[in-house]
């Protein structure tokens, strides 16, 4: 099991490049994250949603994707509480209080899960979320030591130097946490380094004295990890600053904003610059696209989106002659209406879109998760991508669809000048072609990149990265 100092400390790319290192021995290796909180989720084979971050580790594993990989996914609604997913379904909205007197209950599912995996594995790589030194929250814990001792499992303990403090995050999360827990300590990394390894040699000796558990490798920053989804928001980044060719799409960034890897393709065109618009400044009038991407609470982020005036700037775009894509969430908010007669999103309401499509919205309660595949209309154009929503869209722009699906449905709508889109499908730039046409309708070309094969390129470099700084052979020695 591989756990963190700290959030964002890079678990879920360790153990990313351990499954692609460990399959290449020719075992058989199984991911697992006992409970993820993430609105960037995954449609699985077998029909559910887990964390993105889980859907790339099995793709590093060479594997379908399954529910069992992330029995309990949390899904932020609001600052106090967060929809709880439990083997691909939701299960019911709590707030972070009373998820508390949850957590025990959920985990005869993890274990369920964990079980299942284990049995058609040779290795199981589980990944732990937020901090091993919670104490605090250490009762009732289903997501780090409270997982590792119920099932026995050998940790390893990961700190990033990058952050600063790396020595007292590692050795102070020895001093707080439960000795029986500490037993359970085999070893730690060091991640993210930058610079001369030798110079870090002492304190990688110091912090094994201090703790008793033994050095497993100092990793170095991987630069090629910006090719990766991005697992968490906060990891979240625009492009890097492109030519004066470049074209420029603009993407608010919502509250809760959800499937934000919708982004990654774009961000990998050198002839594309993705903004992301951060609360406070205006949508750039260079921008050729503004892009509203997925969200968890579509009304709220709604509210969001009119209080910075974004609004007012997104109107003055399409005087400039842009265009506006709305994926999932973001196409609902450009409709004329969106209801919510179930109080889905909270207080049963009904309120007004954006008005830029002629369609309105109604939230239903049943959720849509399919991988799907199709044609964009009226060019042709295949894509690849899937579906995960709630509520039904219609409306006269809906008789101008964006896409035919590969079994009969339509989907989508187009505005009559059509500058303004809409859809439900997820990942459509990661398809290479969909990706070229789109941007050739904004006046640039793609470069040619295979998204797709370059992700694969991304996770081989990070299996040889991690298989030459940590002592994987010690590491499976470990575990049992």
């Amino acid at each position: 099991m591989i756990q963190g100092t700290g959030s964002d400390v890079g678990k879920s790319l360790l153990v990313a490049g351990l499954a692609r290192a460990f399959t290449e021995r020719g075992l058989r290796v199984r991911p697992f994250k006992p409970q993820n909180m993430s609105n960037n989720a995954a449609v699985t084979a077998d029909g559910g949603e887990i964390g993105r971050a889980q859907a790339l580790q099995a793709r590093a594993a060479r594997v379908a994707p399954s529910v069992h990989m992330n029995p309990v996914l949390l899904k932020p609604q609001s600052e106090v509480g967060s929809q709880v997913v439990v083997q691909g379904r939701m299960v019911a909205t709590v707030k972070a209080r009373d998820y508390q007197a949850w957590k025990p209950r959920l985990m005869s599912a993890v274990l369920d899960s964990f079980s299942r995996l284990a049995g058609e594995a040779d290795l199981v790589l589980v990944e732990g979320a937020g901090s091993a030194s919670e104490v605090n929250l250490r009762a009732g814990d289903i997501a780090n030591m409270g997982f590792a001792r119920a099932t026995d499992t050998p940790v390893v303990l990961v700190g990033d130097i990058d952050r600063g403090g790396v020595i007292a995050s590692l050795v102070g999360t020895k001093a707080v946490i439960d000795p029986e827990d500490a037993a359970l300590i085999a070893g730690f990394l060091v991640n993210r380094f930058r610079g001369d390894p030798s110079l870090f040699a002492d304190g990688m000796r110091l912090i094994a004295e201090r703790t008793g558990w033994a050095a497993l490798g100092l990793v170095p920053h991987f630069p090629d990890a910006a090719r990766l989804p991005a697992e968490d928001v906060l990891g979240l980044a625009g492009s890097e600053s492109r030519g004066p060719g470049a074209v420029t799409v603009a993407v608010p960034v919502l509250p809760r904003i959800a499937n934000f890897d919708d982004l990654d393709p774009l961000r990998a065109e050198p002839n594309v610059s993705v903004v992301l618009v951060r609360p406070g400044t205006p949508i750039p009038a260079e921008a050729a696209l503004v892009l509203l991407p997925g969200s968890k609470t579509t009304i709220d982020d709604l509210e969001a989106f009119r209080q910075e005036g974004w609004d007012v700037d997104l109107r003055a775009h399409i005087r400039r002659g842009g265009r506006v894509l709305g994926l999932c969430g973001g196409y609902q908010m450009l409709g004329n209406s969106l209801a919510d007669p179930h109080g889905i999103e909270g207080a049963p309401r009904t309120v007004a879109g954006l008005g830029l499509l002629d369609v309105d919205t109604v939230m239903t309660p049943e959720k849509r998760l399919a991988a799907v595949t199709g044609t964009s209309l009226p060019d042709g154009v295949h894509f690849a991508g899937y579906e995960m929503h709630i509520g039904a869209t219609e409306g006269p722009d809906a008789a101008r669809p964006l896409l035919r699906l590969a079994d009969g449905r339509l989907d989508g709508a187009v505005s009559a000048d059509g500058r303004v889109a809409g859809t439900y499908v997820h990942g459509l730039f990661a398809h290479d072609a969909q990706r070229a046409a789109w941007l050739a309708r904004l006046g640039t070309a793609s470069d040619g990149l295979g998204y797709e094969a370059g992700v694969e390129a991304a996770l081989d470099g990070l299996a040889r990265h991690i298989a030459a700084h940590v002592d994987c052979d010690r590491l499976l020695a470990l575990a049992r």
